[in-house]
């Protein structure tokens, strides 16, 4: 073939560098000031520009268990798609393009939405053909409808609603609200999280912040299930956040956040916490446990040990300087933070699930495939099925994996 000429029955449509980077600039300008119910179309529109057609837009539902399509003009629109069963969800799960051909030769797409790391949904389209340059100029264009997916969202409600496949408390509303993006990945350091029951979460919480090469992260579980125990949670992680923010160390916070729960709620009521400072760099793992269940320390694969230490009295409870524990990990360790509904629930007159049968499904994990984000949803989803799909307390899980390394002598990936 000449040079300059191109496939037989290839399109006209131009994918070259230079094309592709003045259509990104051309979404990036026009999304900036545009009404947010106007971004689905335009996002429709560039696209088309790309030779590409039936555009979907699928965002992860509360409880991970289906991409919802988010509805707008120029949008095609159908059923939510099953995230453990659909090539959507594979995307979605594995933050890969999936590709499938269809019998007259056209390839349907699905591009994983990724806001930083964390996985906001799937973006997918149809072309006639692809090649290299397609991969690479939708690769990038997904990337910048994620960001503005996730900018734009604070101004509407309408992709909470788009993601929202039943009625939701008032209490769970607010720990939404509330929440730091479900994971995070970096090369030293991936984190993820998950909250059952999703639509009526009311005590749990957690956060995390990664400051230089220090991870911070707080699991908490605050009394009650009611509107009451939201509001505590807000206070304890808001609390948590100013501590932290103020560069104390895990006792001082402790002490900063029984004094804002007890000051706001007095003697009977209570939060239990979990507090860690991970160095990514070195492994290097320091907590304070104010009640709480101890997390599981995961090695190759398998359950080591509950790791153990001191514990003080839950947050509210005035308990005395906590002893702050350490202990150093290996590369690829993980560590599993959970809440006691995850253990505590049970059949009327039966035994509670227990942590036995947590480590047994955790133990189970290692065989599925998909990195963090997807085995915490897996083993959430596995613990429901072994507790005979009660969850009447909450249930949360937070699965941290260190895999080590200097962030300040890592290349920028291109």
């Amino acid at each position: 073939m000449a040079e300059g000429e191109r496939e037989p029955g290839r399109d006209m449509v131009d994918r070259s560098e230079g094309f592709g980077e003045r259509l990104l600039g051309v979404l990036l300008d026009r999304a900036h000031e545009m009404p947010p119910q106007l971004i689905a179309p335009l996002i429709a529109e560039e696209v088309a520009k790309v030779g590409g057609r039936d555009v979907s837009i699928l965002l992860q539902d509360y409880a991970q268990l289906v991409l919802a399509p988010l509805p707008g003009r120029r949008l095609m629109v159908a059923g939510p798609e099953p995230i453990s069963d659909s090539h959507a969800g594979t995307a979605f799960l594995t933050a890969v393009p999936v590709e499938v051909a269809h019998d007259d030769g056209s390839v349907r797409m699905y591009l994983p939405l990724l806001d930083g790391s964390d996985q906001v949904g799937v973006m997918a389209l149809t072309l006639d053909t692809v090649d290299d340059d397609d991969r690479r100029l939708l690769r990038r264009l997904a990337s910048l409808v994620a960001d503005i997916l996730v900018t734009k969202h604070t101004y509407t409600d309408q992709f909470f609603q788009a993601r929202r496949r039943e009625p939701m408390s008032v209490a769970a509303e607010i720990q939404w609200s509330l929440l730091p993006p479900l994971a995070m990945s970096v090369p030293q350091v991936t984190v993820a999280g998950i909250l059952e029951p999703a639509y009526r979460i009311a005590g749990d919480s957690f956060d995390y912040a990664l400051n230089e090469s220090i991870l911070h992260v707080a699991m908490i579980d605050a009394m009650g299930h009611d509107l009451g125990a939201a509001a505590m949670a807000t206070i304890a992680i808001g609390a948590y956040r100013h501590a932290r923010r103020a560069d104390v160390d895990l006792t001082e916070i402790y002490a900063f956040m029984d004094r804002a729960i007890a000051a706001q709620f007095g003697p009977d009521r209570f939060v239990t916490a979990q507090m860690m400072r991970l160095d990514t760099t070195t492994g290097r793992l320091q907590w304070v446990n104010a009640g709480h269940p101890a997390p599981l320390l995961i090695r190759d694969g398998r359950v080591l040990r509950p790791l153990e230490g001191p514990t003080t009295l839950p947050v509210g409870f005035g308990g005395e300087q906590p002893r702050m524990s350490e202990h150093q990990l290996q590369r690829g360790d993980r560590l599993l933070c959970y809440t006691d509904g995850v253990i505590e629930e049970h059949v009327a007159g039966q035994e509670p699930f227990g942590e036995e049968q947590l480590i047994r499904c955790v133990d189970r994990m290692i065989n599925q495939a998909g990195g963090v984000r997807a085995e915490v949803r897996w083993l959430s989803k596995r613990l429901l099925e072994e507790r005979g799909g009660l969850t009447s307390d909450d249930a949360t899980l937070f699965l941290i994996e260190w895999r080590g390394g200097d962030a300040d002598h890592l290349a920028i990936p291109r």
